[in-house]
């Protein structure tokens, strides 16, 4: 027989004095506070603005998976560009390959890369940020192998080599899962320069990738025989990645995916504005920095490099070297003087770099065609940053209730990075089409230039006007 007691149930006990409320509070901000580490590198209860927090565990944690993330994000960004040095390599290796033909082979892993960046994004809330980051960099060896296989046959078919450097887009796709997840990590206040470190950090890749391959290709032996290490050297160092990131990152199951805040993105109107303008900053340093071997070699056939030893080094890294380098310093440069103002100088050089190559061609000179080239990629770096830098103070004027400006902000860089990406495939693609319908290139840089006078008009006529009309620096 079950007995009910009949007295009442007991309520805890409340605070009746100032002092005993306090500590109350203090219990349980302490007990929100406490990091809860689950099976397979898991944690709950994350929250970087919680002070104690942050202070207590969470910032060694944010800095310990940072420093994983931009080493796999650089390896992303090293085998995303191999193709863009290996191809001027081909001709010399027994490949016969159409003009045609070798600029789908340096804008494939750019179209394939820009396209995975959306799903890409959504990947870190899905599996986790050291889950997928094991994966994202245990598929690059897809490609550096593939690569590896397919030059050390002159008979390997064009579709198979176009196929191989497809999966070479892999590397570029990993941008957007490793800023997602680091964007996780850290507190509003320190998020921008934590994000900074790590697209510089990929950003350097392309530079190591077009100044270390040439020289393992030719040390030591003929470069047919070396080309395969190319793809191979990297094995190893994304094998560290894929270890460490098991080992030392972890995974939060307080990552979202914002999907709704990614849908009403899409329906703002700076969104696709603002897109356009990084495809002219972003796009081009990733669109020139992959084409910017070809370039040099069809420019001055005569100019091999510099040799050291046995080993060639090529000049090509420094396109890519300098865009990087240059990228902090145009969101530095917008948080002084405004984006916009950043922005439309960016374009401004970028354009007269342009119309400096053209109009300085036909001298045949290779340090004034170099020097020109260094100044866009400048140019480009800075304006990199500085269109980033214009999103979220562009959204929280522009937000338009429902969905939150910050929410909105944060899912438009990623669709932003995602579109902008596109400009690796569009620069190869046109230089192609202008070299083999024109025997030149100068058609398509007279494109170019246009284009930048096209989106310094745009970036003015909307961003100083909305500028002005709101009273806010841009």
């Amino acid at each position: 027989m079950t007995v009910t007691d009949p007295r009442p149930e007991a309520t805890p006990a409340q605070p009746t004095t100032r002092a005993e409320a306090a500590s109350t509070e203090a219990a349980s901000t302490e007990a929100s506070a406490q990091l809860v580490h689950r099976p397979g590198r898991w944690i709950d209860n994350w929250n970087p603005e919680n002070a104690t927090q942050w202070a207590k565990e969470g910032k060694a944690i944010a800095s310990r998976n940072l420093r994983w993330s931009i080493f796999a994000e650089f390896l992303g960004f090293v085998v995303w560009q191999l193709w863009s040095v290996v191809v001027v390599s081909l001709p010399a290796a027994g490949f016969q390959l159409s003009t045609g033909e070798i600029f789908w082979l340096i804008s494939m892993p750019s179209l394939v890369g820009a396209t995975l960046r959306i799903p890409y994004t959504f990947m870190v809330p899905r599996f986790g940020g050291r889950n997928w980051t094991i994966v994202s960099a245990g598929l690059l060896l897809i490609p550096s192998i593939g690569l590896a296989v397919a030059v050390s046959n002159p008979q390997t078919p064009f579709g198979l080599l176009l196929l191989i450097a497809a999966f070479a887009g892999f590397g570029g796709g990993n941008f957007a899962s490793s800023m997602s997840n680091i964007t996780f990590f850290y507190p509003a206040a320190q998020k921008g320069y934590a994000l900074g470190l790590n697209a510089a950090g990929g950003n350097l890749g392309a530079s190591v990738a077009q100044f270390v391959v040439p020289i393992v290709i030719t040390v030591g032996a003929a470069a047919t025989l070396n080309l395969p290490l190319a793809g191979l050297i990297w094995v190893p160092l994304i094998l560290v990645a894929m270890v460490g990131a098991y080992l030392r990152m972890d995974n939060l199951s307080a990552a979202k995916a914002d999907i709704t805040a990614s849908l009403a993105a899409l329906k703002e109107p700076h969104m696709w504005v603002l897109s356009l303008l990084y495809i002219g900053t972003f796009g081009s340093f990733i669109g020139f920095a992959g084409v910017f071997p070809k370039l040099l070699a069809d420019t001055f056939p005569d100019f091999k490099g510099i040799a050291i030893g046995t080993a060639t080094v090529t000049l090509a890294f420094l396109g890519a070297l300098v865009g990087s380098l240059a990228r902090p310093y145009g969101g530095k440069l917008a948080d002084r003087f405004g984006g916009t103002v950043i922005t439309i100088g960016a374009f401004t050089v970028m354009g007269l770099g342009i119309l400096s190559v053209i109009l300085t061609l036909p001298m045949q000179n290779f340090a004034i065609f170099l020097l020109c080239f260094l100044v866009l990629f400048a140019a480009a770096g800075i304006g990199n940053g500085s269109t980033y830098r214009m999103i979220p103070t562009i959204f929280a004027l522009k937000a338009n209730g429902g969905i939150g400006a910050q929410r909105k902000a944060a899912a438009a860089l990623g669709l932003i990075s995602a579109i902008g990406a596109y400009g690796g495939f569009f620069i190869p693609q046109l230089l192609g089409f202008s070299k083999t319908t024109f025997g030149s290139y100068t058609p398509a840089l007279g494109w170019f230039a246009l284009a930048y006078v096209a989106f310094l008009a745009l970036t003015a006529g909307v961003y100083l006007r909305l500028s002005k009309k709101t009273g806010t620096r841009i």
